[in-house]
């Protein structure tokens, strides 16, 4: 009696310390995926082509000033707005922007992929172009908004941080449209409402990405408010999925929205570059996003203050816009490093 007692007791602590086991170890993989957190920081317009590549040449490092900021971050994005080549013949514009591919070393030491949907990447013509996309892919560094082909421009760049998937789309529709690539020609991603849909819908399909954010390079120079084109596209993109907007090319900072709960940021600015017109052109963000796998949970703010050699500085004792989906306010932060 006293034998099958002590069996009993023996499966009843068994039985439990199982359940026990089993319990722990579904609350650690809980406590995991709600632990998914990323942030990713974007900057605008940046041209290495004049001053800011001079210093580079020098062996000066133009994007020093914004380290500790560029460290906050998990994941850095910036616009290159210029061509990286030696070939090439300028295209008859009003500017044209041609950098030295000696640049790119100091492009991969602070970011994590650079979106070439613009309007100055196809300064000097599809030779120009493939030449740069052969330099980046050789020095490893990442890229999205063009390619080779039509197909290769409008794939998603896919990073995958903390157990995230995160795709990342470019896309310009500032004239001129020539630049843009098609099936047998390089060139960068140009904006058509139903390819736009198409590629945010491949991106949470074909390449299971957890998040999908849009580089926009649209709008009108000069204007400190979105016009009419860019609210109706963002709202496009967002509800064929995209999970923030982020855009750049007005060359100045425009207003913000939440749109079914997701940011919209229309024009974060200029970033690096010595060809500016006024003051407003001088300042730019750099906005850092929040997320986990439901999406942007909030946002924040850095102003560069561009001098006239082109190079940013961070204005750490101005406030600067932020915003929390918990609240679902955007409020005034400190323009901090907080890490």
């Amino acid at each position: 009696m006293k034998n099958i007692v002590k069996n009993l007791i023996s499966i009843v602590f068994y039985c439990s310390l199982g359940a026990i086991t089993a319990t722990l170890a579904q609350t650690s993989e809980t406590s995991v995926q709600r632990s998914k957190q990323v942030s990713i920081l974007f900057v605008g317009d940046v041209v290495l082509d004049d001053l800011p590549g001079k210093a580079i040449e020098q062996g000066e490092d133009p994007f020093a000033a914004f380290e500790k900021i560029f460290a906050s971050a998990d994941i850095r994005i910036a616009n290159l707005e210029c061509v990286v080549a030696t070939t090439g013949k300028a295209a008859e514009k009003n500017f044209t922007f041609r950098a030295h591919p000696r640049v790119i070393p100091v492009l991969k030491k602070h970011f994590d992929a650079i979106s070439l949907a613009n309007n100055h990447s196809g300064d000097y013509g599809p030779t120009a172009f493939s030449e740069m996309l052969a330099l980046l892919k050789e020095q490893k560094m990442a890229y999205f908004g063009g390619g080779n082909n039509l197909s290769e421009a409008h794939r998603p760049h896919i990073i995958e941080k903390n157990g995230m998937r995160i795709a990342l789309l470019g896309y310009n529709e500032f004239m001129p449209r020539s630049f843009e690539a098609n099936i047998h020609k390089a060139g960068v991603a140009w904006s058509e409402d139903e390819q736009v849909v198409r590629d945010i819908n491949a991106a949470r399909q074909q390449y299971k990405a957890d998040i999908v954010i849009p580089f926009m390079h649209w709008g009108w120079e000069n204007e400190m408010t979105a016009n009419q084109r860019q609210r109706q596209l963002a709202r496009i993109m967002i509800d064929a999925g995209a999970d923030a907007v982020i855009g750049g090319h007005p060359h100045v900072i425009q207003d913000t929205e939440t749109y079914k709960g997701k940011p919209i940021i229309y024009s974060i600015g200029n970033f690096m570059m010595d060809a500016l017109d006024n003051e407003a052109q001088t300042l730019g963000w750099a906005v850092r996003l929040h997320l986990d796998q439901n999406g942007v949970k909030a946002w924040d703010t850095s102003i560069a203050k561009i001098n006239p050699e082109g190079t940013p500085a961070p204005q750490s004792n101005t406030n600067s816009p932020c915003w929390n989906k918990t609240t679902g306010l955007k409020t005034s932060c400190e323009n901090t490093q907080i890490p």
